[in-house]
């Protein structure tokens, strides 16, 4: 069964700023957690966030600016994720996201 992935509408809301090449990765990267679920060591720059058994991050762009992607497992039963954000990595508070 794969995995449901969904955004809060402050994410939704900021996928629709993002540069064209950014965009595409962060397709990619929702196409790896549903196929794989939430934890993707094999990307590069992807790391759980300390502290946070259920939420991971993932720089999609590295570079001026880089952009990052933060999601959070809400129920592993039934495999559901939720991006919190995407934007750039100086916008992410990640104590505050997750």
């Amino acid at each position: 069964m794969s995995w449901t992935v969904q955004f809060t509408a402050k994410a939704a809301k900021q996928t629709r700023d993002l540069p064209f090449e950014v965009n595409k990765s962060l397709k990619a990267l929702v196409e790896a957690i549903k196929a794989y679920g939430p934890a993707l060591p094999e990307w590069p720059n992807f790391s759980k966030l300390k502290g946070k058994s259920d939420c991971y991050h993932c720089h999609i762009k590295k570079g001026r600016p880089t952009y990052v992607a933060v999601w959070q497992v809400i129920n592993d039963e039934i495999k559901i994720v939720e991006i919190k954000y995407v934007g750039t990595h100086e916008g992410a508070n990640y104590r505050r996201i997750c």
